[in-house]
């Protein structure tokens, strides 16, 4: 059960110098296009094209605004098939980039509405190199030769877009942090099998039409472990009368970090990182136990901080000043442990329960499941439940691989399958440009 409600849960180049820019218009791509997702940012100002106001209309207005990582300021680029250099430009509401009107006059105004492929709504991007930097292009309309532009070149926010004959002017020019030509940048393809494509598609789009903050959300699983350079800490909330051994205190950290290992290799090749992933391994660190009671913990040294009587709903806590769900700008100053004893997830063990919940939080599930599974090689409500705190959902309504069972469809695998991991990398694979992987 997912407990996670989105918080509070493109061989050959032509190239030609101009000004102190170098216009580089890619004639013949080394590689075929794929979809890509990314923010475009312009180099006059550093503003995103955004969907004002997240308006879902035909004919909404497209303009640039300050970037603040929302769902309305990533667009999605999509090939056009049997056209080597040319994509469709999805917003969040799922309709295109679109000169309004077809009209080929300048300063006509980009708007979106519902795709139809025509070639006022599909652009080439034209490569801009700019010193310092890199994925930098023109977006120039098909049907037109002319680039999208904030109108009269302005830096300010809110201003609209238009199109303006093409040149490497900053107005002109857009960096995309997420464009790719193999879909997974070095190390790694977007290559799923061809029987998991278009499950895989029918996915995210399910997604995006789901969670409106789907690009917004901060606090994923993803955002945690790169925001600690490479690992997690946990909380245990001992939820259950139960004594527990230092024994027993070992042999749970020991399979935590088993299990949550198995979602990590899944981001491995042959032991390489895959699509720009920065690590080959993410430690799983446990630095607090909470209980009612602290007679129940059999052990005296001070390797976790202990945490008593600190009740919210209606099971102990860990100090919420310890917390990144509590404290996601990252300032643990009242931490009582301080920063190094902060934690990001909390595994929550409760007796009696049978099932499981999971959100950026952490997972919940029965404590004597969990002990009792110790040695098990899956413990597979618990690997369910690590997928909701990357962001991946539940299918208790709907299958997108029917006759085939996977972790994150409840009761239907004990494992991670193929396609867990696909669908985990494509979370990467969609998030990885805010990190600027």
């Amino acid at each position: 059960m997912r407990r996670f409600p989105f918080r509070a849960v493109l061989a050959g180049v032509l190239t030609a110098a101009v000004g102190p820019f170098a216009l580089a218009v890619v004639a013949s791509p080394a590689q075929a296009a794929v979809t890509f997702s990314s923010a475009a940012v312009n180099r006059n100002g550093g503003n995103c094209v955004d969907l004002y106001n997240n308006d879902t209309s035909d004919g909404a207005r497209l303009v640039q605004w300050s970037c603040h990582g929302g769902a309305n300021q990533n667009l999605t680029f999509t090939p056009v098939s049997g056209a080597s250099d040319q994509y469709t430009v999805r917003t969040s509401a799922g309709k295109c980039l679109d000169v309004n009107g077809a009209s080929t006059a300048d300063n006509a105004v980009i708007i979106q509405w519902s795709c139809h492929n025509g070639n006022n709504q599909r652009v080439r991007l034209v490569a801009v190199s700019v010193s310092g930097t890199d994925k930098t292009f023109n977006l120039q309309v098909v049907h037109s030769g002319k680039c999208v532009v904030p109108a009269g070149g302005s830096s300010a926010s809110g201003a609209d877009l238009v199109q303006l004959p093409c040149d490497s002017t900053p107005a002109r020019v857009w960096r995309l942090a997420g464009f790719t030509t193999d879909g997974g940048g070095s190390g790694g393809t977007w290559n799923p099998p061809a029987r998991l494509v278009d499950p895989l598609n029918r996915v995210w789009s399910h997604y995006e039409q789901t969670y409106g903050n789907l690009y917004g959300f901060r606090n994923y699983g993803w955002d945690q472990i790169m925001a600690n350079g490479g690992y997690v800490n946990y909380c245990v909330r001992w939820d259950s009368a139960a004594s527990v051994s230092a024994s027993q205190r070992d042999q749970i950290h020991a399979a935590l970090q088993r299990q949550f290992k198995k979602w990590m290799d899944q981001m491995l090749d042959n032991g390489q990182a895959w699509n720009n992933w920065p690590y080959t391994n993410v430690p799983v660190r446990v630095v607090g136990w909470a209980v009612r009671n602290r007679a129940q913990l059999q052990w005296s040294d001070s390797s976790v901080d202990v945490y008593v009587n600190n009740i919210n709903e209606n099971a102990p806590q860990c100090a919420p000043e310890c917390g990144r769900f509590f404290n996601q700008g990252g300032d643990y100053s009242r931490c009582p442990g301080g920063a190094s004893r902060h934690y990001d997830m909390s595994l929550w063990l409760t007796a009696g329960m049978s099932g499981g919940a999971g959100g950026d939080w952490g997972q919940r599930v029965g404590s004597e499941y969990f002990v009792g599974n110790l040695n098990s090689e899956n413990i597979h409500i618990y690997l369910h439940e690590v997928g909701h705190t990357f962001g991946l959902d539940d299918f208790y309504d709907w299958d997108p691989l029917p006759g085939e069972g996977f972790i994150m469809r409840a009761g239907s695998a004990s494992q991670i399958t193929e396609f867990d991991k696909w669908m985990f990398r494509d979370f990467w694979r969609h998030l990885k440009s805010r990190y600027g992987r």
